[in-house]
């Protein structure tokens, strides 16, 4: 069975040589039973020099190929494109910062032909602060009770997909992806082991809290409609109440006569229907955006240099 290792890499020149070391050593102890190896790195617009030692290990290992964009597009890109150039009958998706320790692949390989299309790795959250452990428990409650697909708590991209696996994600051209998402939407069995996350070995993530709020709001978008229909519930809501208020006015202007109208109370219903109205644009322009990203129909990414022969039609 040929294994195809995808590891997205940027600003990494620091830890990617260490990294195909470790995975190296892998395939070697994966040869005697029979599993060969490929290593596809995907350089996703670095401004260090990670092109340049890719290119380097590229001429020290026939296995490796990689594949440089002409910018940063983002490690969902880069994940495609991974995908895309992987030719192995199973695919890992990794990082290629040594936080998804190599060592697991085995464990992978040996649960991969028990007949699982998916095998995923679900790290623990020891060691996190508890502001983060609490917050992204939070987040997976409520997106699980709005999205289509169950999305599970510590299960990222590590994971090593069959060819059907492969094939099926690679047949969802949508422009917004959410690799784990997809991942789930496609179903095929799976199973999930647990493993504790290593530390990065050199430099910062490059995750902010803006990125991975608006990564959370792509999981929350990507798989459902439910916030449009939120919105139409909560139009119908402030209608019945707004009408139970007229009633209310009229029955008092008859008994009571006609009074002079709170300010505060004008002021505030004024201030809190602005505020839903806003909330909702808000809504409804995220998904136009998304419609609108998806009609142009332009590629997720472009290709500046690789050496893989598939991938040179993308370079323009």
């Amino acid at each position: 069975m040929l294994i195809s290792i995808v590891a997205p890499c940027y600003n990494e020149e620091d830890v990617i040589e260490r990294f195909h070391e470790h995975v190296q050593r892998v395939a070697e102890e994966l040869l005697p039973l029979g599993h060969d190896m490929e290593f596809v790195y995907v350089d996703d617009g670095s401004r260090d020099r990670t092109l340049a030692v890719l290119k380097r290990l590229a001429g020290l290992d026939p296995r490796v190929r990689y594949v440089s964009f002409s910018r940063n597009f983002g490690k969902e890109a880069a994940l495609l494109a991974g995908l895309r150039n992987a030719s192995g009958d199973s695919v890992v998706v990794m990082d290629s910062d040594l936080q998804h320790p190599p060592e697991l692949i085995k464990r992978m390989v040996s649960l991969r032909e028990q007949g699982y299309d998916q095998v995923i790795a679900r790290r623990t959250r020891s060691g996190d602060r508890i502001t983060r452990t609490v917050t992204a428990r939070l987040y997976y409650r409520l997106v699980n009770r709005l999205v289509d697909v169950e999305l599970v708590d510590g299960v990222g991209d590590f994971r090593m997909l069959s060819r059907r696996v492969v094939d099926a994600v690679l047949a969802l051209t949508e422009y917004n992806r959410f690799s784990k998402g997809l991942f789930a939407w496609v179903g095929f069995p799976a199973t999930t082991f647990e493993y504790e996350n290593a530390v990065r070995e050199h430099g910062r993530s490059s995750w902010t809290f803006r990125g991975l709020l608006d990564y959370g709001l792509d999981g929350l978008l990507s798989f459902n409609n439910r916030p449009l229909r939120a919105a139409l519930h909560l139009g119908v809501v402030l209608l019945l109440c707004a009408g139970l208020y007229t009633a209310w006015i009229v029955g008092a202007a008859l008994v009571n006569g006609v009074e002079t109208p709170g300010y505060v109370t004008i002021i505030t219903a004024v201030t809190a229907l602005a505020g839903v109205q806003m909330t909702m644009l808000g809504v409804i322009g995220e998904y136009t955006g998304r419609i609108y990203y998806e009609v142009k129909g332009r590629p997720h990414f472009l290709v500046k240099a690789t050496n893989v022969e598939r991938a040179k039609d993308l370079i323009p």
